[in-house]
């Protein structure tokens, strides 16, 4: 899309004030962060007509993954910063990176990788039946190349050479991120390499899932490790950010006895962070108190559904959530819905202590109407810290929403 330069100028001052107060502890609104993961881009029309580009072919192809991430970069630089607090325009630098979407750890482990039509990338189960053990016999995979890592670290030289041909895009310097480490979290890594049968196994067979989770946290740890050394990032981080978007399905006695120890054990082995960041996809909400006391999660990036003015009451007002609305409702839903369901999250608590980021909950799916996100971000702009209240807020100069 063509945006005035003027209203670009503007945007991006505000944007960039913003930041620059809720950064400072000072926060003149809250600041509003959209995902866009890459099925957002795959499935998109106006940047891959037809799917040209499958996901088999942008995984398992270097320059396809390569080309298409500037693209899609750009694309979100002019047609997705206008609704959030982005700078519109080309950025000081382009970054690209060998993207391993979410089947990267199972297949570390062996577990093969699916490419079906109009889907993510996948894996499928290696551990199921009498097979519950074959982990162990064939020992830790090599942190470096084991399963899928050798091809992942074949198309990050590939893309060395490309950016050596090709060191700019649009004018602007291209960067290559580092990758493999990060982790999708424990329980849910054992989750794909077994399946739904993990879940009886807690009550069937506890000392199997101990052994089981034990094993994941070690290779992690190592893989973790090796790569930040190979990367020259040092063996311990200064920062923490991971997920396990499968503790929404057990208990928080579960999580309490099971996974709580492993979560510490790869904190102390990864980091020198005190407080860390978690994404937590799901109803796990009841398990958020306990991280932050356990392991010092100061930092929760929520999809849905979350109690807002709960958790801000559970949490306290040092802890910095992100969330917003229902995807669903941003994909499916009008502008009135959207502008009002933004307003009653704002207005929830969440805001007490100024350390909330609006964001959709969680990650944009693909179609999503670029004027539902502009009704979610001018609710946001309409929000003042300094009078903690929504002053007003229009829909084609007709509809008005008020706190009051």
């Amino acid at each position: 899309m063509e945006v005035a330069s003027a209203y670009v100028k503007e945007h991006n001052a505000e944007a960039a004030a913003v930041w620059q107060a809720f950064h400072a502890g000072n926060p003149i609104r809250p600041p509003v962060f959209l995902g866009t993961n890459t099925q957002f881009f795959i499935f998109n029309d106006d940047l891959n007509p037809n799917e040209a580009i499958s996901f088999e072919k942008y995984s398992t192809d270097a320059r396809t993954m390569f080309e298409f991430q500037l693209q899609a970069a750009l694309w979100r630089a002019e047609n997705i910063a206008p609704y959030c607090d982005d700078s519109i325009g080309l950025p000081d630098e382009f970054s690209v990176k060998v993207d391993l979407q979410n089947f990267d750890e199972a297949a570390y482990f062996g577990a093969p990788v699916v490419f079906l039509p109009g889907q993510v990338p996948d894996t499928r189960p290696i551990l199921e039946g009498n097979r519950k053990y074959a982990l162990f016999d064939q020992g830790l995979p090599d942190p470096l190349y084991g399963g899928w890592y050798r091809r992942a670290h074949e198309m990050y030289e590939q893309m060395q050479v490309l950016i050596k041909s090709q060191p700019t895009f649009s004018g602007r310097p291209i960067r290559l991120e580092p990758f493999g480490i990060y982790t999708c979290g424990i329980l849910t890594v054992a989750h794909s390499l077994r399946g739904n049968a993990l879940f009886t196994d807690f009550y069937d067979d506890p000392d199997y899932v101990h052994q089981l989770l034990k094993f994941i946290t070690e290779a992690t740890i190592a893989r973790i490790r090796a790569h930040q050394r190979l990367f020259g990032l040092g063996e311990l981080a200064p920062s923490l950010f991971f997920a396990d978007d499968s503790i929404q399905l057990i208990s928080t006695k579960l999580l309490k006895e099971f996974v709580l120890p492993l979560y510490k054990h790869l904190k102390a082995s990864v980091t020198t962070a005190e407080r860390v960041k978690i994404h937590l996809c799901g109803n796990a909400q009841r398990h958020f108190k306990l991280l932050r006391d356990e392991i010092g999660a100061y930092g929760f990036d929520t999809g849905f559904p979350i109690d807002f003015s709960t958790l801000r009451q559970e949490l306290g007002e040092e802890v910095t959530i992100w969330g917003g609305p229902n995807v669903m409702l941003l994909r499916n839903g009008t502008e009135e819905e959207t502008c009002k369901e933004t307003l009653r999250i704002l207005n929830s608590g969440i805001c007490k202590g100024g350390k909330f980021i609006l964001r959709e909950g969680n990650n944009l799916p693909p179609y999503t109407p670029l004027k539902n996100l502009e009704a979610m971000y001018q609710a946001a702009r309409s929000w003042s810290y300094s009078t903690n209240e929504i002053d007003f807020f229009r829909i084609g100069g007709e509809a008005q929403y008020s706190k009051k």
